[in-house]
């Protein structure tokens, strides 16, 4: 991929072939309720016991709409820089399945409740925008279950009338890494606003990817195929190189793509057919008698956007203004709103440069090694402020800091104690450390005299040999003060 400019190109021995992508990402609304019931989204329930009689579509029973989803799907519109839209209108998505037993779905089709908007990417080659079409509502299906039984699917409705966002792209993703740094910026802006968790693991975060191909330099789409329900970026990012190699395959040999729904088969990394690609209208959209249209007013909507959070790309703005670091670094405090949290929480009384550098290389290191998140760090932002302090006082070395930081992951004791239980005090007395380097320069008399001949690369054996004698305790600063004032006697 060029440094230089947005270009992803899979090349064969004929043309240079442009990937063209588009995300329709279903985020599930972080709410104690589901959409249109009062039943329970928590996680993990057993089968069929968070299940309201309008969830299983029993007669009679109807819709009310839950308030607080409205507000989160507006908050998260505004996060997006999108249009929120005054009047939205909940469409019945009419289809048979197992797991939906009303035969339709509640969405939303040519009124969604938010409109157009768009995402900043931040990429090795500079800053890309990319589209939204819109972000509509739409309750999601049950879950059925094929491996209990050889000759039984077995149904779960406990997610069925929970709350989803539909988060639809424009077409303007080029490469798996873009589609990769798209995902998770939109994670992050619905985890700092609060509105989905982003948990893949958990379902709560998953996409339907479009793909089609066509030769450099040519204008118009080719034929897209959308790949359902994946749900891990690692996975997006496989499903599209193969699903675009597949397409130009066959276009290279004469042939057409058949517009269809696919799946990617994780295992055989390779998509297959699903179904033909459904129109609109094959869906027999229409409005749901049982639901008004939703009117919102836009004082409503002007307090939700006052009482926003500091957003990502504010807060990476405010980071490189105000503590003047680089956008990269920035970038990656600002990831998630608990790390940018923990850095704001050390940087209060310790050094800035300092804060930065151990949480990104030495914190960062501990949790991925432990796969444990900022808020379960072993190491709390109040001992960490206080280990970078000992370092700035002088009172430890950063070598000894290190030993110091280790205990910490493995104990999660204040560095204060560590330090003096172990005797970790860097010897910092100009008297007691002339003494040292004195005595290691009488040992090494001859060496004394190669350096004072011109082999000043002997300088690190003199440093090497004083810390040796004084147990790693000696302070570096000092003794390369009193080392050259030394040598030049």
């Amino acid at each position: 991929m060029s440094k230089e400019k947005f270009d992803y190109f899979i090349k064969t021995e004929n043309n240079n072939w442009e990937v063209i992508i588009g995300l329709e990402v279903h985020a599930q609304v972080i709410s104690n309720s589901k959409l249109f019931s009062g039943s329970s989204t928590k996680f993990g329930g057993k089968p069929n016991t968070q299940v309201s009689l309008v969830d299983a579509a029993f007669p009679g029973m109807l819709p009310v709409i839950n308030k607080y989803c409205i507000e989160q799907a507006i908050k998260t519109g505004l996060g997006l820089n999108a249009k929120i839209n005054l009047l939205s209108i909940f469409d019945r998505k009419n289809y048979f399945y197992a797991d939906l037993p009303a035969g339709y779905q509640i969405s939303q089709y040519k009124n969604p409740i938010v409109g157009e908007g768009s995402v900043t990417l931040d990429m090795p080659y500079g800053t890309k925008v990319v589209g939204i079409e819109r972000l509509h509502l739409e309750q999601d299906a049950g879950k059925s279950i094929h491996d209990l039984s050889p000759d039984k699917t077995y149904v779960d409705l406990n997610r069925s009338g929970v709350a989803l966002m539909e988060i639809v792209s424009k077409p303007d993703l080029r490469s798996p890494d873009e589609v990769n740094s798209y995902v998770k910026k939109l994670r992050t802006i619905m985890r700092y606003l609060g509105t989905c968790d982003g948990n893949m693991q958990e379902g709560s975060l998953r996409a339907d990817v479009n793909v089609s191909v066509r030769k450099k330099g040519e204008k118009k789409f080719g034929t897209r195929c959308e790949i359902k329900n994946v749900n891990s970026i690692r996975f997006m990012e496989m499903a599209i190189e193969s699903e675009a190699k597949r397409q130009i395959e066959i276009l290279e040999s004469g042939k057409k793509i058949d517009q269809e729904t696919r799946l990617f088969d994780t295992k055989k990394n390779e998509t297959r057919s699903m179904r033909s690609k459904e129109e609109a209208h094959d869906y027999r959209y229409f409005p749901d008698p049982d639901l008004l249209p939703l009117e919102i007013e836009q004082s409503f909507v002007d307090s939700l956007k006052k009482n926003l959070p500091e957003l990502p790309d504010q807060k990476k703005d405010r980071f490189i203004k105000d503590f003047k670091i680089s956008p990269y670094e920035a970038n990656v405090l600002v990831s998630d709103n608990n790390i940018s949290l923990y850095f704001e929480d050390v940087i209060k009384n310790s050094d800035i440069k300092l804060a930065k550098n151990w949480i990104i290389v030495e914190l960062f290191a501990v949790l991925n090694k432990k796969n444990l998140d900022i808020k379960n760090s072993p190491v709390s932002s109040k001992n960490l402020a206080k280990l970078i302090n000992s370092i700035s006082s002088g009172e430890i070395s950063g070598k000894i800091a290190k030993q110091v930081f280790e205990v910490m992951v493995n104990t999660g004791d204040d560095p204060s104690k560590i330090i003096k239980e172990k005797g970790l005090k860097q010897q910092s007395d100009p008297k007691e450390l002339e003494k040292i380097v004195k005595i290691v320069l009488d040992k090494n008399t001859d060496k004394v005299q190669q350096f004072k001949s011109g082999k000043e690369k002997l300088y690190g054996f003199f440093v090497g040999e004083i810390m040796k004698a004084s147990s790693g305790k000696a302070n570096p600063k000092l003794v390369n003060d009193i080392l050259k004032k030394e040598l030049k006697k």
